[in-house]
């Protein structure tokens, strides 16, 4: 019997709850205007920092009901402040409370209040509209899809200091791309933001600030805009480096860093200027100290790692500033055991948010050890640096993953590392694991890392090879994404790059010939490029070249005139070239040359290219069919004799190029000897 009084006791209490909260709303139909003032007012105090009764107030169908309050012209402005105040409120709540204001179509209302000439009622609105677009659930295109809305949020910026917070902030959560950018630049927002930067209100300048930030990432235009901005005589870049001085704020600080960061990024400041490096580049070394919160150590390291990137002089400064390389050691210890946080719920937070601290030490240890050898050794000598890589390979979290994997990569463009630490740690075995199944942007990375571990230096190349790694990049170069299909057919040239026979022809078998011309004829100039370099390192050594030749020549033929033919740039038909050369240097394979006229023809075109790097590949081309001391070379000296090619030899040798004139003389002898 017990199953049987379940649900009569659930629904009990579910209709005392909403008993509770429905004579609030059954206030809102009253006819008298000032008993529906009054019931807004006590819907506002019940609501306020109580989720569970704006829940059932949502679930009641009181925000219909606000919004036609809101928007009926016989409502009193008091009224309509009102309803827009509980409706922020409401907003407040859970994400599922946004939805439903969503649902209900409160944007285009809220919007439509700021129409009104009435100042309390326009800052209630835009405080709702602030809330609702600052939660991850709004879609941003809702404040551009009506045209008139921006130029009336710019005009609305004098209204008041809250007008400024409120609208500042909407704007720097609703900017994503370039796209926003464009509109916002377009509408004056630089100039109309400007001079918040030196508001009374410390809320008003942290919101310009912050949208000084957003406007100006990855964006030259507004940066170069940015540079030359004065407010009250003084130029915006000095405004943002007094910002960040130590007695500011950590919050402004670090915005102030990020929006010199971005516009550095983006070519409006020089590198080695003194607000970059003394000022900026010291301010963002600090906010990774163990001092500092985790979210200020997280924003501090990424932005750092950001704004060294491209920068050996910044990434050689950084790495020796407040001994950063070991301070980010930290970012894996947190939090210890023995915490400083005596907040349960910090420390919980904290817990639940760790995992971002080892993506940005990933991520600003893989900007600091891009180009300097001595950085890279000192960042894997850090205590256990190697093996917390190799965990972060496996985590959970794909964001840790791939800021591992890009640390690896950057770490694997040293000689050094890839003969001593990276075959100590084994670390062929989780990028193996890695590349089996991940998303693209992991794969792009970890692709790319297994081009470095499969250079003929590198100790990891033959275990790679053993576990299965020909049938996994054969697979990449049929992807759709075009940076993958460069890396597959990038790693199976370094690969085949001085291998034996049966490499090779394992290479050639798992990718098929079939895939090997869709590839030669791949839109990508870099997968061409490529595909010309692994059939370069495949025509390598007489036996491999004439074994290849036996079997796939016709095709391979058949490829190279199309590509001699084609509308290519010189450094593919170089390589074209380069690859006839390799043939030619076959002992039967060069019989595929010769009896082939329209190769022939083609060699002698462009022996005589305006292009000297053509003319030089062409010219191997014919030294290695001539030359005397093979069989049969009587016979071809005589063919390309007869074809004109002594002539074009005899013109060659003239030639103001050094090279190309020792050649010809060489190939000459041949004749002559």
């Amino acid at each position: 019997m017990a199953c049987l009084l379940e649900t009569p006791i659930r629904m009990s209490v579910l209709s005392e709850v909403t008993a509770s909260s429905r004579h609030y709303v059954d206030r809102l139909f009253d006819p008298d205007p000032q008993k529906v003032l009054q019931g807004v007012i006590d819907m506002k105090n019940a609501v306020i920092g109580n989720n569970k009764q704006k829940a059932n107030l949502i679930v009641l169908g009181a925000v219909p009901r606000l919004l036609y309050l809101l928007q009926q012209e016989t409502s009193s402005t008091e009224l309509k402040t009102e309803c827009a105040v509980v409706l922020g409120s409401l907003a407040m709540g859970t994400e599922n409370n946004v939805k439903s204001l969503l649902d209900c179509h409160i944007i285009p209302a809220l919007l439509q209040g700021l129409l009104s000439p009435d100042l309390k009622f326009i800052e209630a609105c835009l405080r709702c509209l602030r809330t609702i677009f600052t939660s991850p659930v709004t879609p941003e295109e809702l404040l551009y899809t009506d045209a008139t809305v921006i130029p009336h949020l710019m005009a609305l910026l004098s209204r008041s200091r809250y007008t400024q917070e409120y609208i500042c902030q909407i704007f720097s959560h609703c900017c994503k791309g370039p796209d926003h950018q464009t509109i916002l630049f377009n509408h004056g927002a630089v100039q109309n933001i400007a001079h918040l930067l030196t508001s009374l209100s410390y809320k008003v300048r942290m919101q310009a600030l912050k949208c000084f930030s957003v406007l100006a990432f990855e964006n030259p235009q507004v940066s170069m805009t940015l540079v030359n901005v004065l407010v009250d005589g003084e130029l915006l870049p000095q405004i943002f480096v007094k910002m960040l001085q130590r007695d500011k704020p950590i919050e402004m600080q670090l915005t102030s860093a990020k929006c010199l960061t971005y516009m550095c990024r983006a070519g409006a400041i020089r590198t080695d200027d003194n607000c970059i490096v003394l000022k900026t580049l010291p301010c963002l070394v600090r906010m990774c100290s163990k001092e500092r919160l985790l979210e200020e150590r997280v924003e501090g390291a990424e932005t750092l790692a950001y704004l060294i990137e491209p920068d050996v002089e910044l990434q050689r400064i950084a790495s020796i500033t407040d001994h950063l390389i070991a301070m980010l050691a930290d970012y894996f210890k947190y939090p210890s055991s023995v915490s400083a946080i005596t907040d349960i719920k910090r420390l919980d937070h904290d817990l639940k948010h760790a995992h971002e601290l080892r993506q940005a030490a990933f991520k600003l240890y893989a900007s600091l050890g891009a180009n300097d050898e001595d950085i890279r050794k000192k960042i894997i000598e850090t205590e256990n640096m190697m093996d917390r890589i190799v965990t972060g390979l496996s985590e959970s979290s794909v964001k840790v993953r791939l800021a591992a994997v890009r640390c690896l990569h950057s770490l694997s463009r040293s000689v050094q590392q890839l003969r001593t630490s990276f075959q100590d740690h084994a670390v062929w075995k989780p990028l193996m694991k890695v590349l089996q199944n991940a998303p693209d942007e992991i794969l792009v990375v970890a692709s790319s890392m297994l081009c470095n571990l499969l250079l003929e230096f590198s100790p990891s190349k033959e275990p790679i090879l053993e576990s299965g790694a020909v049938e996994l990049l054969c697979g990449l170069t049929q992807s759709e994404n075009p940076a993958l299909r460069v890396n597959g057919i990038w790693a199976l040239m370094n690969m085949a790059f001085q291998a034996e026979q049966k490499i090779k022809a394992d290479i050639l078998r798992s990718l098929s010939t079939e895939q090997l011309f869709r590839l030669l004829s791949d839109s990508d100039l870099n997968v061409l490029m490529k595909t010309l370099g692994l059939l370069r390192n495949l025509l390598s050594t007489r036996p491999h070249i004439d074994k290849i030749m036996s079997t796939h020549g016709k095709q391979i033929m058949q490829a190279v005139t199309l590509i001699l033919e084609g509308e290519h740039n010189i450094e593919v038909k170089e390589q074209t070239l380069c690859i006839l050369a390799n043939i030619a240097d076959g002992t039967t394979a060069k019989e595929l040359i010769m009896t082939n006229d329209d190769i022939l023809q083609k060699i002698k075109y462009y022996m005589g290219h305006s292009h000297v790097k053509l003319q030089l590949a062409a010219m191997f081309c014919i030294s290695n069919l001539i030359w005397n001391e093979e069989e049969g070379s009587q016979e071809r000296q005589d063919k390309l004799r007869d074809m004109g090619i002594v002539d074009i030899l005899h013109k060659l040798s003239q030639s103001p190029d050094s090279n190309l004139c020792d050649k010809a003389k060489t190939a000459l002898q041949q004749y002559l000897a």
